[in-house]
This record gives structure tokens, sequence and C-alpha cells, in this order.
């Protein structure tokens, strides 16, 4: 029996959450908690993937989170998300992190993290996603290292 699920091409998934930084995001030194940078992350995964699958989703997984930059109060920061992988039931987002100065527009890439959600139907079980489709070669190239990425999340179980 063939999977009645259409692919969809990845920019059907792009999300975009922008947000400004206050006081209360922040520890004494002014910087962003990364706990709450990863709220940001799962919230962009979770919203693109759900565009993806026009379903609810659950959070499997968040790969590693390597703060390069700090954010600051003050900062907006742009976490911009898109779904690389799709496997039956499961799906992956890459969400880049970008704190821009809003004052002067300076954007600083923070960090990159994919996260793995899995979609559930109206009794809260695993649901069928439609498969993803590439459109370009760098398209290609983020199904590839996502594909690669999934097959070392299932050899560590």
């Amino acid at each position: 029996m063939s999977d009645p699920l259409t692919p969809k091409p990845m920019r059907a998934s792009r999300v975009t959450i922008s947000q400004l930084m206050h006081p209360e995001h922040a520890n004494l030194l002014g910087n962003v908690h990364g706990g709450w940078i990863m709220k940001l992350v799962d919230e962009a995964g979770a919203l693109a993937c759900m565009r993806h699958a026009q379903k609810k989703v659950v959070t499997v997984a968040i790969d590693s989170m390597t703060f390069r930059e700090p954010i600051r109060i003050g900062d907006l920061v742009i976490l911009n998300a898109v779904v690389t992988y799709t496997g039956r039931t499961s799906m992956e987002a890459e969400v880049q992190v970008i704190a821009e100065n809003p004052i002067n527009g300076e954007q600083t890439h923070t960090n990159t993290a994919y996260t793995v959600y899995v979609a559930l139907n109206d009794e809260g079980k695993p649901a069928p996603v439609p498969p993803l489709m590439a459109e370009t070669a760098d398209e290609e190239r983020k199904m590839s290292e996502a594909l690669e990425r999934q097959e070392r999340r299932l050899k560590k179980k």
C-alpha cells in the first residue's frame, strides 16, 4: 500500500519568531538565560513541524546547543526554523538563532539547534507525516545531513 501523503517542499514549513529580550530573560550580567533560548528554539521547531504535518507534535529530542555568542538584554532574538527531515511519524527541524541589535541592525548568529518531534493524531498517538521534498541543492544537502543525524540518534537508542 503506497503512502497517501503528498510530499511537501521544505519552504512550506518555514517559521520565523522574533522576540525582544527584557531584563526578566537575563542573568545579573545582562546575558539572556540559555534555558529561555531553548524554550524559544523548541517553540520555533514545533511550529515548523506543525506547519509541515498539519498536526499537533511533541518534542522527542533537542540535539546539543552550543552558544557561540551571548544574547543580551535589548537584543531582538530571531529564530528561523525549517523541517529538514521526515520519517514515518517523526520530523527534525533546524532552528537558527540570531541576535540583532535593533538600533544598528547588526546581526550575530549565536547558535543552531536541531530538534525532533513526533506528530500526533486526535487520540494522541503517533501519526504519519508527509514526506519532505527538496527544491534546491542546498535543501538536498540539508536533508542528507539530517538523515545522517537521525541515523546517529537511532544508533544511540
